[in-house]
């Protein structure tokens, strides 16, 4: 039996749909469904799991040992707002919870895969390199990345990281992230701007080195996350931190223009200030160093952004139902 936190959001769901396809169907869901607003419940439509248990009741079952029989737990369930200002909301459901889960696996050796973050990474100044030496040097710029970088801290002092794959998900976009709201994709808001106003606003470049436009980023497509979370599954002897990414930095630009492009139209992009708040913490440049995953003997070719645009963009974004169902189109167009 495979347990998935966090299994009705955006990465979590797309990994359902991933295990269903290889024919796994005995999974757990763990997960908030929130309001009916968020929809949130149409992530898992269509999708085949033995049982859903809520978020708040889970670690008193992981206390009592309560559920047998576990291979494996994902734990993509966490508080991902990169804005969130409540530190002891982050200490607690990112940090705390997270050890719970941890400490679990370990004690009834249960494989564990979780979320960690780019964001861990900061400004970028110590590089992007995902191995463990560098981990006490890096410096997040925010209570989000702070609180994912305190757990890869534990999970490396209390040797969990021996057997564990912890993953720092670089700019994931994908089908069944529309309730994430303001911290969805940059594709996401663009497509809707696009279809909106027949523009999209990119902010200007406040650095000299930068024009307006080039600030760069490394974009996956969630399908190319759940083949190296597979992966992963496959291959139990790997373990340790690793960056979930493409190794590729391409800019907001050739981003926009992808999705102009999928859409049928010309670009038609203006270059707005960067608000005064963002400008002292914003990133100008994260490329994930996949080396370290690639020696482990991952060999899978991932999307390019104009392909994996067209895909999401076409297939799924364009439709004509507001939410996104991952398992209406074709996994590979």
């Amino acid at each position: 039996m495979i347990i998935i936190t966090g299994g009705a959001g955006f990465i979590g769901s797309a990994m359902l749909l991933e295990l269903n396809r290889k024919g796994e169907e005995n999974i757990i869901i763990v997960d908030d469904l929130g309001s009916t607003t968020t929809a949130k419940w149409r992530n898992l439509s269509g999708l085949n799991f033995t049982d859903f248990i809520p978020k708040d009741l889970f670690p008193d079952l992981l206390d009592r040992n309560a559920l047998k029989g576990i291979s494996a737990i994902i734990h993509m369930g966490a508080n991902s707002a990169t804005t969130e200002t409540d530190a002891d909301h982050l200490l607690t459901n990112n940090f705390g919870y997270s050890k719970k889960i941890a400490a679990f696996s370990a004690a009834h050796d249960v494989r564990l895969l979780y979320a960690s973050s780019a964001a861990t990474y900061g400004d970028g100044q110590s590089g992007y390199n995902d191995e463990i030496e560098g981990l006490n040097v890096l410096r997040p710029l925010n209570m989000y990345g702070y609180s994912k970088h305190l757990f890869d801290l534990w999970a490396l002092k209390n040797h969990i990281l021996d057997k564990a794959v912890g993953l720092k998900f670089f700019n994931v976009y994908g089908p069944n992230e529309y309730h994430k709201g303001d911290m969805s994709s940059v594709v996401y808001k663009a497509f809707h701007q696009i279809l909106e106003k027949g523009s999209l606003n990119l902010f200007k470049s406040h650095r000299p080195d930068y024009s307006d436009g080039e600030q760069l980023r490394d974009f996956i497509y969630v399908k190319d996350c759940t083949g190296i979370m597979a992966w992963m599954l496959e291959n139990p002897s790997v373990a340790g931190i690793f960056n979930v990414g493409t190794g590729t930095a391409r800019s907001f630009k050739d981003l926009a223009t992808a999705t102009f492009s999928a859409l049928g139209r010309d670009p038609a992009i203006s270059y707005i200030p960067m608000p005064e708040t963002l400008r002292d913490k914003y990133q100008y440049y994260t490329c994930a160093d996949m080396t370290k995953l690639r020696a482990a003997g991952f060999t899978d070719d991932f999307t390019s952004i104009e392909a994996g645009i067209k895909e999401y963009v076409q297939h799924y974004l364009s439709d004509s139902n507001p939410y996104l169902d991952i398992v209406r189109a074709p996994y590979n167009a």
